[in-house]
């Protein structure tokens, strides 16, 4: 569906992007993708690694600036918004710049792709926006609730909004897997609690994700990918099994268990074979034949969480993810 197509992605010199510009160009041949981003050094390194494809363009910009934001989808056909202010201590003390870029940013972004004619938008979402106890997390469900009422906002405009939705992702910067790797010769790793647990999905099947959103959504569909579960203790045993596992306590705005869907999204949640979907309960929409299609509906009271998950990912298979993305572990 990309072929001959323009795509931008917001946020796209991050860990995201960086897997979703070259699984797109190899199995695609997108007319342009466009990284909008407001980083001029991450953009330059990116620029570095895709040198000589003309398919490429960088753009510098902040989905906080209205203006820029328009200017940016000019005959854009796609749109992928992965930019996010996201690390959870920054949000708690700086609660005013994580909603102008994760509130204020979303509303630009949606106004922005329905004057401009955008076909689809796909907005990267949060385990944390499920049930939110931090700032981050609250913002990004208000974004979730924003993208959806999109559909709604758009009036006889063509432009659809969906949301994916998912937790840890193995690997990327500033996650718990190279931050164990980078202190496993000290001979301690801290553990904040020894019942904590986490989702572990790979930045593919994060990607995988945003294309079947845009090939299966009617509008307003929250996609939730089923993945496994590791309790924490185990990864850290894995990744240094001669090391000392110290007890320190979770932190401020720390979940003890991720959850994906909360018992109050049940009510309009259908399971597939390898997803989820939580359909929107304005409009009547959550009783659509098109957009349920051949789901199955979960159980009143149903809730995704790590802790409850019938897929435990095994030590061999975490250390066979290792050795095959070693080189690329808490790199981008």
């Amino acid at each position: 569906m990309f072929n001959d197509k323009s795509v931008l992605i917001t946020g796209g010199t991050g860990s995201f992007g960086h897997t979703f510009v070259p699984m797109l160009l190899d199995r695609y041949n997108p007319r342009r993708v466009i990284i909008f981003s407001r980083d001029e050094m991450k953009q330059w390194e990116m620029a570095r690694l895709f040198q000589g494809d003309d398919r490429l363009r960088f753009f510098i910009g902040d989905v906080r600036d209205r203006e820029r934001v328009y200017r940016a989808l000019d005959g854009v056909d796609y749109v992928v918004h992965a930019a996010a202010t996201k690390i959870v201590p920054t949000a708690e003390y700086n609660p005013f710049e994580c909603i102008k870029t994760n509130i204020n940013g979303a509303m630009n972004v949606i106004d922005a792709c329905i004057d401009k004619g955008v076909k689809g938008v796909v907005a990267l979402s949060t385990d944390k926006a499920s049930s939110p106890i931090n700032l981050y997390g609250a913002t990004k469900l208000a974004s979730d609730k924003v993208f959806v009422a999109g559909n709604s906002y758009a009036g006889g405009h063509e432009t659809k909004f969906s949301v994916v939705r998912y937790g840890n992702v193995m690997g990327s910067r500033g996650s718990v897997i190279p931050f164990f790797m980078s202190i496993k010769d000290k001979g301690v790793l801290p553990i904040t609690d020894p019942r904590m647990t986490r989702f572990m999905i790979s930045l593919e099947q994060g990607v995988q994700l945003v294309w079947h959103a845009f090939e299966d959504m009617v509008g307003g569909e929250i996609y939730v990918k089923k993945i496994p579960s590791m309790k924490v203790t185990d990864l850290a045993r894995v990744i240094a099994p001669e090391a000392k596992q110290e007890i320190v306590g979770i932190r401020p705005g720390e979940k003890l268990h991720e959850q994906m869907i909360g018992s109050e999204d049940s009510h309009f949640t259908y399971e597939y074979a390898e997803h989820f979907k939580i359909l929107p309960s304005i409009n009547n929409w959550g009783n659509s034949v098109e957009r349920i299609k051949d789901g199955k509906k979960v159980s009143e009271g149903f809730v995704y969480s790590s802790d409850n998950n019938t897929e435990w990912m095994t030590d061999d298979e975490l250390k066979t993810w290792i050795d095959n993305h070693y080189n690329k572990i808490g790199k981008i």
